[in-house]
């Protein structure tokens, strides 16, 4: 595996604003009559006042800590930005491949992929990014589209969390006041108009509790009293499925939803915290929360522990997490058993199994914020989740609701039971004042009044639940035979240039590593260049034809060869292994000799280009209308007009010059004004 290597906010700014200006309608929010909440009041911060924030788009969990990946999600509609756990060993070897989107979705990876200090820069330099989108004006957003959460994940233990590193990563990102001053200078001078704004130095107040499977519930508890008292900041929980025991857990997943082939083995729960101790401990959390005056809230769920059975991952792993669609069914599960217990005083956040024909119903059920994840590793990444808004929209326009809160109150048709139910009970006059607005779509807070609007939309979250889970539980698209089948393959075998170019593996990449970029339809010849010094002859043996519109490449620095793009690609081999892969310096290149690829560059007086070919190394040097070519037992330099005629130099046998041809190629491919890459900025 190379070594994963951020990209300079120069390059990432100069690309984003290039892939704008040429595909921003791909990027263009929905623009509707009526908002998703009012950001002022729910955008703050998500338990200010300990009230949850209203879903302004989804949350999206970038698959990646990289910087770009936050800004595609941010381009993709999400406005609370959950971001990947950080933990104080940031040395991980972690096996490849180590994602498999095959059926549902199963990983073996860790959450850690950059060093701390990386992984601070890359979070300050996502938001930066967002920020000058908004002042760039290059997107037409709503009013109220601009705020953004960026939610603070960290892990694992109490001793990790209060170390040096992870305390000053926490410190920075309630202070990144430094790391913006440095990055501000990286801003290109086409961009300079950006450099002075006004960036937000407190970046988060909030932080996501992700400890190891099985860490103990007073370890738990320790931790989120430390993250509060110590930090002062809001805290979530995110929690285990195995909290339904392992009867519940295994009838849903084995039974009901048929997947009779998963088996989470009795260690996941006999080392899990049980149902028991989660109460107590949700219960002296918001209490602590209450007296501190933060907030205190519960994420379900963490991925579930299954015997890895599977021959996709390494034969080591004795253990995968599982997520996506039967997740999907346990975790409301949870969300219906923890709702019976604390009815809505404990805020919810989910993620598990989101997609767009499940998000409103999420949202209907007062759930915040609705995190997906697993959904965009699928075809089409994070373009996938405008549809999120998209249905969500059609969903409210159906019910007549001109907010989420109206969704939640009109989603299931219970506002009037809900009302009903209330203790106490509203008064004649103003229990007739919510029927009539029910009846006719007007204002449902103005009817109640802000006290009584709050109580009716915690009883119908209460309600909807009820109502939703057996109704999911029950849907086919959750059950094993709707999501057994594989990405199809075609039978034939990726080679460097040429394949079928259905782009897939662009957007499912986590990193965003993968891109494309244009060759000339052309025929290279095979020649091979032979002679004794003096006189040199030109033979061809056979050529090589480039003939699709577009290539597609692997940039090796973003790259951590999870195998996702392997999994949707029609044609065997990996484009991650086999596409040309380009590296961002030449000492990487150099030290990753098991890797075919490139580095390209550029010089005042001309380029270096190197090319590894099947293991063989190859530079080119380009000079006026003449090239240094060398390689092992040979260095020669000619016109590349008339090798023969130009020759000079020594070669211990015949020079393949297509290698050369391709070199130069590749170079006017990436390098030309109007390639998108991170190659060119």
């Amino acid at each position: 595996m190379a070594e994963l290597r951020p990209v300079p906010l120069a390059v990432l700014a100069t690309r984003m604003f290039r892939e704008l200006g040429r595909r921003d309608a791909i990027f263009d929010l929905p623009r509707r009559r009526f908002f998703l909440g009012n950001p002022e009041r729910d955008l703050s911060v998500c338990f200010h006042g300990r009230r949850a924030a209203t879903p302004f788009g989804p949350a999206a969990g970038p698959h990646s800590q990289m910087a770009q990946n936050i800004v595609l999600c941010w381009l993709g509609g999400a406005r609370i930005i959950e971001l990947k756990t950080v933990q104080v060993d940031d040395e991980l070897h972690v096996p490849r491949p180590c994602i498999d989107m095959q059926t549902v979705g199963y990983n073996v990876e860790w959450s850690q992929e950059l060093r701390l200090e990386q992984s601070l820069e890359e979070y300050v330099k996502g938001a930066m990014l967002i920020e000058m989108l908004v002042a760039s004006g290059a997107l037409a957003l709503q009013p109220g589209c601009e705020h953004t959460i960026h939610d603070i994940s960290v892990g694992y233990d109490l001793a990790g969390i209060r170390s040096e590193r992870v305390q000053t990563f926490l410190r920075g990102m309630q202070d990144c006041s430094a790391v913006i001053d440095r990055l501000r200078a990286e801003i290109p001078t086409e961009l300079a108009h950006l450099r002075d704004l006004d960036y937000r130095a407190r970046l988060s107040d909030s932080v996501t509790l992700s400890t190891f499977h099985g860490c103990p519930p007073d370890e738990v508890e320790r931790i989120v009293a430390a993250l509060m008292e110590e930090n002062g900041l809001h805290c979530v929980v995110k929690l285990n499925p195995m909290l339904l025991g392992p009867h519940a857990a295994r009838e849903l997943l084995n039974e009901v939803l048929g997947y009779e082939d998963v088996r989470v083995p009795d260690s996941a729960f006999e080392r899990d915290t049980t149902w028991k101790q989660a109460v107590v401990l949700c219960d002296r959390l918001s209490s602590k929360a209450d007296a501190l005056g933060l907030g205190f809230g519960v994420k379900l769920t963490n991925t579930l522990i299954v015997e890895n059975r599977r021959d996709f991952f390494p034969p080591d792993q004795k253990e995968m997490y599982l997520s996506g669609p039967p997740l999907h069914v346990l975790a409301l599960h949870l969300v219906q058993r923890f709702r019976r217990h604390f009815g809505d005083r404990v805020p919810i956040s989910f993620s598990a199994g989101i997609d767009r024909r499940n998000f409103h119903c999420a949202v209907a059920l007062g759930l915040v914020p609705v995190t997906v994840c697993t959904d965009l590793l699928k075809p089409g990444g994070y373009g996938r989740a405008r549809g999120y808004l998209d249905e969500l929209c059609l969903r409210m326009e159906e019910v007549g609701a001109a907010s989420v809160d109206d969704f939640v109150l009109r989603a299931h048709g219970l506002a009037g039971e809900a009302l009903e139910r209330l203790d106490p009970v509203p008064d004649v006059r103003t229990r007739r004042e919510c029927e009539r607005a029910l009846a006719d779509g007007s204002d449902l807070r103005a009817a109640a009044g802000d006290e009584l609007h709050s109580r009716w939309l915690s009883a119908a979250k209460l309600l909807n639940t009820e109502e939703h889970v057996p109704l999911a539980t029950c849907d086919p698209r959750y059950r094993r035979e709707r999501n057994a089948t594989v990405p199809r393959k075609i039978g034939s075998e990726l080679e460097l240039f040429d394949c079928i170019t259905c782009d897939k593996c662009v957007p499912v990449c986590p990193n965003d590593a993968n891109f494309t970029f244009v060759l000339p339809r052309v025929e290279i010849p095979i020649e091979k260049l032979e002679g004794d010094g003096e006189s040199w002859s030109l033979s061809v043996d056979g050529r090589i034809a480039i003939e699709q519109p577009h290539q597609i490449a692997n940039y090796a620095d973003l790259c951590n060869d999870c195998g996702n793009c392997d999994v949707f690609c029609p044609e065997d081999g990996g484009p991650h292994l086999v596409k040309p892969r380009f590296f961002g310096d030449l000492e990487t290149w150099r030290r990753s000799r098991h890797l075919d690829g490139f580095f390209l560059e550029r010089a005042p007086d001309g380029e270096r280009l190197f090319g590894r070919f099947e293991g063989r190394e190859l530079e080119l040097e380009t000079d006026g209308d003449s090239v240094r070519y060398a390689g092992e037992g040979f260095e020669l330099r000619f016109d590349p007009r008339d090798p023969a005629g130009t020759a000079r130099g020594s070669a211990a046998a015949a020079v393949d010059l297509s290698y050369a041809r391709i070199l130069l190629l590749v170079r006017d491919a990436v390098f030309c004004d109007n390639a998108v890459s991170y190659l060119n900025p």
